[in-house]
């Protein structure tokens, strides 16, 4: 009966635990919010939002953000002028987050009345040109002049950069490259920052010039203010550009350093892009079957994304396959695309589903699987594959598709004998070609009159500039005269003044400084404590629930039960001492021994133990740090008695050593310090380690803060170097 009550409650607990995955990853919605300064309430710009499902944004210039996440999903918000915030999202109302800042320069900078209304013209132009950015660019490059025509004569080379940074965004993504690095480069002139950096390389790298986008983006790897997911953009940008040069272990070695970061911080769409990248980069280099094998981790993780994602992925793949002649592969895999395409709303699809410049459609699909079985000289198979790509592209109006699909039924017809179905074929070819003349010639007059329509903007924009730089020129000239006056007649008081109130100063100075240090060395102090306690985390815990899976197994619920209980009495005293420096000795001790019960109900054939106190000790009186000691009979159980071939012993000892100091002892009769870490792995090495240190940290703080509080000295128990003994003096306050 105990045995299908454990199994009921196992069922549950894993049901509920589905739920929530199931909870979290379920659809994702944009969630709207802002992040401001608490001191003046002002929002932060250039704030890094990422959502550990891949997503990521920056706070515009009022601190407003837009990102698609899903409930119970992490938001981690990042920035050099700020300390780290996380937040887990638990509804879809608009959300404020409040920081505070680590410098406070520019926040809340008083204005008048004109250069507010100003400001909010200029970032209402900024938002609206992003708004319009892929849907319309010459609105988008209108809304752009507008907010340079609002800078004014101010000092403004932030804003100034925002709004370059902007314009050539919306070159890039309109695919005018050249505009956009010269873009790039004027918002840097004006103020160089990590974004338009790496905005700046990427665009190098799709203009092809991979010599540039090196040269700017390699001495960024040594930057250290830089967040995960700018760190993954730039290794991976870098990757693109050694590719690019031809320098396939370069860019592989920059690859994995992306995936590392990605990988750690759960950046899945990087993940998945990386995996690729580097199977490319392999698949460049005729190393196939490196890149094979990163194909098919590629493919892996992005069977667990969204649809868009799994199908571009596997379009890639199967043109490795195409490239390797492996035409079965490249089919099944073409032929699944095919599936997933149909679960996408057909605007997605038409919204520009693409790799590498290849537009990803159901009809290119058919097309290449048809062109796969022509390969193998599978005519048949390959007509209906072909034509179905003939019908999605005539409703699409892909004429593109139509012609090539037209073109290579004609010749399937023609290699299977059926002429008459050939020809036929063949004028209908030759009526698409001659619609699809008439159509290039008019997207290369509209081409023409677009570019001529950016030249004109961009001129405008470049004039603006360069009227704005005449006015500034003119204001700083009659400002400076200004100054100066000001300045002589502010150096005369400033002598008188400082003569006088000098002293005074400096002693208060020194006085707030002496304080101030006073205060950050105790506050640095309780900082680290508190960190060290948290990292204690004592892996008894993983090891006692194995024991009762254990019992459970042996269908010994009684003991199970007994375990249990003693084992949850003990988590809740370590829980409740957890934010102490320094506990009573007394309820150390409890704790010690029902830990020293635990461990002697599972090891009962390696140990006895036992526990002696001094009757003349007045335990009240003193005062320990929580779970100082219990790492040390853990080692003792751990690393010594349960080694030995035969019984062991245990020894727990507490004596007064004088007035104000009290001895506490821990003496074990195991294999000893020496015989023990030749038994070790080099992990378990390295969690002794960590663990010992920590407790070394730990007490090395408190006796700075406390003065000598604490004191430990260990030794082997035997001249053979068996057994340990580890020493505790603890003094009263």
């Amino acid at each position: 009966m105990a045995k299908f009550f454990y199994i009921y409650v196992l069922l549950v607990l894993g049901s509920v635990n589905g739920y929530s995955q199931i909870s979290q990853t379920g659809s994702n919605f944009e969630l709207q919010g802002v992040v401001k300064e608490k001191e003046s309430n002002h929002g932060l710009s250039g704030v890094a939002v990422s959502a550990n499902n891949g997503e990521y944004t920056l706070t515009n210039a009022r601190g407003e953000f837009k990102i698609r996440v899903g409930m119970g999903q992490e938001l981690v918000f990042e920035s050099p002028k700020m300390e780290t915030v996380r937040h887990r999202v638990t509804s879809k109302d608009y959300l404020e987050i409040e920081v505070g800042t680590t410098n406070q320069d520019n926040i809340g900078l008083s204005r008048s009345s004109k250069g507010e209304r100003s400001t909010s013209l200029y970032h209402s132009y900024i938002d609206s040109a992003n708004f319009y950015k892929k849907k319309d660019i010459r609105k988008s490059i209108d809304f752009i002049t507008q907010s340079l025509s609002q800078l004014g004569i101010g000092n403004n080379k932030e804003q100034l950069a925002m709004a370059y940074s902007t314009l050539g965004e919306v070159y890039q993504y309109h695919k005018q490259y050249d505009l956009a690095i010269s873009s790039y480069k004027d918002a840097l002139n004006a103020n160089k920052t990590l974004r338009t950096s790496l905005l700046l390389g990427k665009t190098y790298v799709l203009n092809k010039e991979y010599g540039e986008a090196e040269k700017l983006l390699s001495p960024l790897v040594k930057m250290t203010n830089m967040v995960p997911f700018q760190r993954v953009e730039l290794y991976e940008t870098l990757g693109d550009a050694y590719v690019g040069l031809g320098d396939v272990d370069n860019a592989v070695a920059f690859y994995g350093e992306g995936l590392k970061i990605a990988d750690k911080n759960q950046i899945a769409p990087k993940t998945i892009d990386l995996n690729s990248k580097i199977a490319t980069a392999y698949a460049k280099g005729n190393r196939l079957q490196e890149a094979n094998a990163y194909f098919n981790n590629s493919l892996e993780l992005s069977s667990g994304q969204a649809p868009q994602r799994a199908v571009q992925e596997k379009e890639k793949v199967a043109d490795f396959y195409n490239q390797k002649s492996q035409y079965g592969q490249e089919i099944q895999l073409r032929k699944k695309s095919l599936e997933d395409l149909k679960k996408i709303p057909k605007n997605e699809v038409a919204g520009g589903l693409s790799i590498e410049n290849d537009s990803i459609s159901a009809q290119r699909i058919n097309y290449k699987i048809a062109n796969a079985y022509i390969a193998q000289d599978k005519y048949d198979e390959a007509i209906p594959f072909l034509e179905e790509s003939i019908k999605n592209a005539d409703v699409d109006d892909d004429l593109l598709v139509r012609k090539d699909a037209t073109r290579k039924l004609s010749e399937v017809y023609k290699y299977k004998g059926d002429y008459t179905k050939a020809l036929e074929t063949y004028q209908e070819y030759v009526a698409v070609v001659d619609t699809l003349y008439v159509r290039k010639e008019q997207e290369i007059a509209r081409a023409a009159q677009f570019n001529r329509e950016l030249a004109s903007k961009q001129s405008r924009i470049s004039g603006l500039e360069k009227e704005r730089e005449l006015t500034q020129s003119k204001y700083s000239l009659a400002l400076t005269e200004q100054q100066l006056v000001a300045e002589s007649i502010k150096r005369q008081n400033w002598i008188i003044y400082s003569l006088i109130f000098g002293m005074m100063l400096m002693g208060l100075a020194a006085y707030f400084f002496y304080r101030s240090n006073r205060q950050q060395k105790l506050a640095n102090n309780l900082l680290a404590l508190k960190s060290l306690r948290s990292q204690m985390n004592p892996h008894f815990i993983f090891n006692a629930l194995n024991s009762v899976n254990n019992f459970i197994a042996k269908s010994d619920e009684r003991s199970a039960n007994r375990y249990l209980s003693d084992f949850s009495t003990l988590m809740r005293a370590v829980l409740e001492n957890s934010d102490e420096d320094f506990i009573p000795l007394s309820k150390e001790l409890e704790l010690l021994e029902l830990y020293t019960k635990l461990e002697h109900s599972r090891f009962s054939d390696k140990f006895d133990y036992e526990i002696i106190v001094d009757e003349g000790i007045d335990i009240d009186a003193f005062q320990i740090p929580p779970m100082l000691l219990q790492p040390y009979i853990e080692n003792a159980i751990w690393h010594g008695l349960r080694y030995r071939e035969d019984k062991g012993f245990l020894k727990i000892g507490l004596r007064q050593k004088d007035k104000r100091a009290l001895e506490i002892s821990i003496i074990d009769n195991g294999i000893g310090r020496k015989k023990s870490a030749a038994l070790k792995t080099q992990n378990q090495k390295k969690q002794k380690s960590k663990g010992m240190g920590n407790i070394k940290k730990r007490i090395e703080i408190l006796n700075d803060m406390y003065k000598d509080k604490v004191d430990v000295f260990i030794s082997d128990l035997e001249t053979n170097g068996t057994g340990t003994k580890v020493l505790f003096t603890i003094k009263r306050d």
